[in-house]
């Protein structure tokens, strides 16, 4: 396995691949072609180089991920959404009237900041709630700690086998394997064909759900070492730790994906077990928006000759081509699911 960079997530019949300040999202449009919008986002590390320093680079991370999946999955939503008759309610207008052209950003930061006070709460605090029921019998810290811990992943697999049981969950949870499908296929050498994604792996240490494991599984270490008395200030502590914990677990995360030893592969098999419950195997077709995803902004070719260059790569065909380079950033272009000529590597 060789690092490529190239990260991703899974939308709504779709896939967003990123390639450093470049982004595309691939959609399978509900006539079966494939729709590709490209375009450009700068990070905060690279807005302000503070924001890129070890330890720090975790918090900032994870929010440019929260902004960009926003950004991906408004825009896949919009193919699907059924209008026909209805009209906008008081509060949309209202905030139309008071944001003006602003609503669609001011709804997002919103979404956004629930979302991060929804997951605090319930991956943080609730599990302490219901730890500190058992402090009557339990009297040992660690054990508590480790207690703690078990119940957070405990919600955290009901919580993923609750979503699991929707029918669009479950389709994104086959295009969230095909996005791992095609970077393990380039990241160990394979040429970017339907058959050889296929073969491919569906889990990745640099999943978003490895990220999430790994912050329950230090936030123990942390919680066996910080010990404080009160529950309202052990509240209070999980909250505040939140960031240091992820600061953390980004750095290892980061490290894992570019590495291949067998330590990092055994500490990096926890993120990866939990990858069975949000990914599953796609079909072909879910493969071809993944791959049109890739050549929008990945020259996955240059790459295999200068990583794998004993690597028999394809001639690139017409259709491989257009879905590959959009004209400017922020167009959208059509491709109809065309896959250059298989050839075995």
């Amino acid at each position: 396995m060789k690092y490529s960079g190239i990260g991703g997530q899974a939308v709504i019949e779709g896939i967003m691949m990123k390639n450093k300040q470049d982004y595309a999202t691939a959609v399978r449009r509900p006539d079966g072609g494939i729709e590709i919008q490209k375009e450009q986002y700068v990070s905060m590390k690279d807005k302000v180089p503070l924001c890129g320093l070890p330890l720090v680079r975790g918090v900032f991370s994870f929010v440019d991920s929260m902004v960009l999946g926003m950004r991906a999955l408004s825009y896949s939503a919009g193919f699907f959404e059924d209008d026909e008759g209805s009209e906008p309610g008081k509060l949309e207008l209202w905030m139309n009237r008071v944001f003006g052209e602003k609503v669609e950003k001011v709804l997002m930061g919103f979404v956004m900041v629930f979302s991060i006070v929804m997951a605090v709460a319930i991956f943080m605090v609730l599990p302490l709630v219901i730890a500190s029921g058992f402090r009557l019998f339990i009297h040992s810290e660690t054990v508590m700690a480790v207690l703690e811990g078990c119940i957070r992943i405990g919600i955290f697999v009901a919580y993923i086998k609750l979503v699991s049981r929707m029918e669009d969950i479950r389709r994104t949870f086959m295009y969230h394997g095909a996005e791992h499908k095609c970077i393990n296929c380039i990241e160990h050498g394979m040429t970017l064909t339907v058959d050889h994604v296929r073969e491919s792996s569906r889990q990745h240490k640099r999943c978003g759900t490895s990220f999430l494991i790994i912050v329950m599984l230090i936030s123990i270490l942390f919680f066996m070492v910080i010990r404080v008395d009160n529950l309202w200030m052990r509240m209070v502590s999980r909250v505040l730790l939140v960031p240091v914990i992820a600061g953390v677990s980004y750095e290892f995360l980061s490290l894992a994906g570019r590495s291949d030893s067998s330590l990092v592969n055994i500490l990096s098999r926890p993120g990866m077990w939990m990858q069975g419950l949000t990914t599953s195997e796609p079909d072909d077709s879910m493969i071809q928006v993944a791959i049109a995803a890739v050549e929008a902004v990945f020259d996955w070719r240059g790459y295999l000759r200068e990583n794998f260059p004993e690597t028999e790569l394809p001639e690139e065909t017409g259709a491989a081509a257009g879905a590959q380079e959009p004209e400017q950033a922020g167009t959208a272009v059509s491709a109809e699911g065309q896959l250059p000529e298989e050839t075995q590597p």
